[in-house]
């Protein structure tokens, strides 16, 4: 049925109704205004505009309004029946679109859900992709932002994200939501200009947060991928103490290489730094000074100001360092062991955690 032979029919239904209610002076009774909210939730279902429809009953009170003078009382009654009428519609209608965009955020959730974690048939999850912009024939990279606190889709601050990706990009096939309590991106692999705007707003809209963005992978499963690497480098971040706003998980695929084999990792941590826990105060002063010593390219005057330290006093710790453990810092030979081992300490949480 053609949208205006739907529209027609309920205004012939309509127009029905108030010639015989014009012509008795009754009202509407319980079994018409259900019917007219019934009428409401149907035409929703069908996708007709309330707008129109209420232009169109309305032009039905007139065809079907008595030719004869009308007393006030009259005229106040019918309008009264008029107004009763197309509330009831109303209602129906407007109920019919709040459970539609009810299940429309459910299905939209569960899809999120399904393709995040991968719970789902991948050719099932690729045709409902279309459904929400996303083509995951091809490639695809996930972003991933956190602030001081959880958000929901429906909270200020991904709806402003949103609204600014929008306005830059338009339709481009992304999808933007929230999980648990983060703001996520999806957009195609060979449009890192979005995701790298996303990571922008993102920061600017949490006051301050960080973002970390996966690497392009193809079809369903890449999207999984992307997200996990995503939430991989945020927790390196954790763990590493970086602040960087924006992380990339290219730029940290060393780490989860050193992390493969825990063992090794814990052995190597004990034997190069363990003889710190000897100096006085322990191994943590020692230890934050051979990390900043290395993050500041190994440049003690540029490490004694992150530190807040005196040039001689870094210098008396590394000194120090290299008497307990035999290794110099400033030896490039000896560098890549120590730093290596400083690295291990930071993802396992040395030398407040034993291993």
């Amino acid at each position: 049925m053609q949208g205006g032979e739907m529209r027609d029919r309920y205004v012939e239904e309509y127009g029905a109704l108030f010639a015989d209610i014009a012509e008795s002076g009754r009202r509407l009774n319980r079994d018409e205004v259900r019917q007219r909210r019934e009428s409401g939730e149907q035409a929703a279902r069908e996708g007709l505009a309330l707008r129109a429809l209420i232009g169109h009953h309305l032009a039905a009170v007139r065809e079907a309004w008595p030719e004869q003078p009308l007393s006030r009382r009259t005229t106040l009654d019918l309008l009264a029946v008029v107004e009763q009428s197309v509330d009831a519609f109303s209602g129906g209608f407007e109920r019919a679109q709040r459970l539609a965009v009810r299940q429309e955020e459910a299905q939209r959730r569960e899809f999120i859900d399904d393709l995040l974690y991968g719970r789902s048939d991948l050719g099932r999850i690729a045709e409902r992709a279309e459904r929400f912009g996303l083509r995951l024939s091809h490639a695809h990279a996930v972003a991933v932002a956190r602030g001081p606190q959880a958000y929901g889709e429906a909270d200020p601050v991904p709806q402003q994200v949103e609204r600014a990706l929008i306005g830059r990009f338009g339709d481009r096939h992304i999808l933007l939501t929230t999980k648990g309590g983060r703001i996520v991106c999806v957009a195609p692999g060979d449009q890192d200009d979005v995701l790298a705007y996303f990571a922008k707003q993102a920061y600017a809209a949490t006051g301050g947060g960080q973002a970390a963005i996966g690497r392009p992978q193809p079809g369903p499963r890449g999207v999984v991928h992307s997200y996990e690497e995503a939430l991989g480098a945020l927790d390196l971040a954790d763990r590493l103490d970086l602040d960087t706003p924006v992380l990339r998980a290219a730029d940290l695929l060393v780490y989860p290489v050193l992390t493969r084999d825990r063992q090794a990792m814990e052995d190597l941590v004990r034997s190069v730094l363990g003889p710190l826990q000897s100096a006085r105060g322990g191994a943590e002063p020692l230890l934050v000074t051979l990390t900043a010593f290395f993050d500041n390219g190994c440049v003690t005057t540029q490490t004694a100001r992150h530190l807040n330290l005196s040039v001689r006093a870094v210098t008396y710790r590394l000194d120090r360092i290299h008497r307990l453990t035999g290794a110099d810092p400033a030896d490039p030979a000896s560098r890549y062991t120590l730093q290596t081992a400083v690295i291990g300490a930071r993802l396992l949480g040395w030398p407040s955690k034993d291993v």
